[in-house]
């Protein structure tokens, strides 16, 4: 099985070397048979190519099994006509990588953000492929507009068909979970978008009768998310709520750097870490490169389930649990976690563990 990997800007090449070092590890324990390979994404390409994604690297991407994606500097690109591709966006819209899986969880031997004994183990399903998101709202040009230097508007889209297809990997994940699912949305105010959007999810509910179903308003659920964390397994959102609400989650969990994500299609799959570039630290071997490392999990756990490939779940397993494993030591951590253990270091502990 063959995955492309593109390492991006910042620390994305570094933290994408760490996952190598496991993937490599599980490569050899679990005899998965998997090929690497490499090509350019964001200021790489721009300088070799005058963009920073290319049409060819999309549809050469569909070809492979998985695909892993570094870090971008989305802010510091060039505008689009001048080649400064949102990357990210690219690969959801050319794609149709709808769904944003993020998962937030608490581990015992590390500290959270949150009030003492509050403990959190949640997953969100973040719809990526439409909302406020001005450059996938449209079919053409863009979806914000300024009609005069003192005004600017914004277009929101919301489909049947997107909003119906999260809420059904929502509840297929609640089932695997604790069979509850809660859906984020502020009907009371978005009465036809978020109305729209609310309606389709509680349609879906009808065929998981065994999954519990709530709704929350965003607003009350960032002030739930702090107070009482454990009242959530599966949230389900559009684009912009579950970006937000994911940023909060895995922050209060410990860390936005200690949550894997994936953005997968029914097809496609690709694992890309939570947080972004980080260019002030970037080629000193500072990052932290667990929420890359649990996305490459992740990813091979979605491979063996598509391909039904037992080898592959284990894995991707596997490498969750080196990841926990190298964590509870204070002396391996990196230095955003208190510790002195440089990225690569860190990812050769985890390979260490997985090979062992």
């Amino acid at each position: 099985m063959r995955i492309l990997v593109l390492p991006g800007d910042g620390i994305g090449p570094e933290i994408i070397d760490s996952a190598i070092s496991a993937i490599h590890a599980a490569n050899t324990r679990f005899t998965l048979g998997l090929s690497l390979d490499y090509d350019d994404v964001g200021f790489t390409s721009l300088e070799k190519h005058g963009t920073t994604l290319r049409d060819e690297v999309l549809e050469k991407a569909k070809a492979y099994d998985g695909i892993i994606l570094g870090t971008q500097s989305h802010a510091d690109y060039p505008a689009p006509g001048k080649g400064g591709r949102n990357v990210s966006a690219g690969f959801r819209i050319g794609l149709d990588l709808y769904a944003n899986v993020r998962p937030a969880r608490t581990r015992p031997f590390i500290e959270s953000n949150m009030k003492p004994g509050r403990r959190m183990d949640l997953v969100i399903m973040r719809e990526a492929t439409e909302g406020l998101y001005p450059d996938r709202n449209m079919s053409r040009g863009w979806g914000e507009v300024m009609p005069s230097e003192d005004m600017a508007l914004s277009t929101r889209k919301i489909t049947r068909h997107c909003s119906e297809r999260i809420a059904r990997r929502a509840f297929e994940l609640a089932m695997k979970r604790n069979r509850k699912v809660t859906a984020i949305h502020k009907a009371n105010s978005f009465h036809m978008t978020d109305g729209l959007f609310l309606e389709c999810v509680r349609g879906v509910a009808r065929e998981f009768p065994e999954v519990q179903l709530d709704d929350m308003l965003v607003d009350a659920s960032t002030a739930h998310l702090v107070r009482n964390p454990e009242r959530f397994d599966v949230l389900v959102a559009t684009n912009f709520y579950g970006d937000i609400l994911s940023d909060l989650a895995s922050e209060l969990s410990g860390s936005l750097g200690l949550a894997g994500s994936i953005m997968a299609s029914d097809s496609h799959c690709c694992a890309q870490a939570q947080h972004g570039s980080a260019p002030d630290i970037a080629g000193q071997d500072k990052a932290n490169p667990v929420s890359m490392i649990l996305s490459v999990a992740m990813l091979l756990q979605w491979m063996g389930e598509k391909h039904g490939n037992p080898a592959l779940v284990d894995a991707g397993h596997v490498m969750e649990q080196a990841v926990d494993t190298v964590l509870q030591n204070p002396l391996k951590r990196t230095a955003d976690l208190g510790g002195a253990m440089g990225c690569s270091d860190f990812g050769k502990a985890v390979a260490a563990v997985i090979a062992a």
